[in-house]
């Protein structure tokens, strides 16, 4: 994990739709986030935390070479 995924979830248990948004940008796992956020807070956050942690860019995988 890396500062900038600390970062982001530091914004994901202010508003978690937005480190998702950070992270993945528009697409599936933002909207569906939006969808969770608004049906509860505690799962909206659970899942922003848990995309943040998981999802990796190809960028992240050649920094570790």
């Amino acid at each position: 994990m890396t500062f900038g995924d600390f970062v982001r979830i530091l914004f994901s248990i202010l508003i978690p739709p937005l480190g998702v948004f950070l992270r993945v940008g528009f697409g599936l796992h933002f909207w569906l986030n939006i969808l969770l956020t608004l049906l509860g807070y505690i799962p909206g956050l659970i899942h922003a935390i848990w995309i943040i942690a998981s999802y990796r860019t190809r960028e992240d995988f050649s920094y570790r070479r």
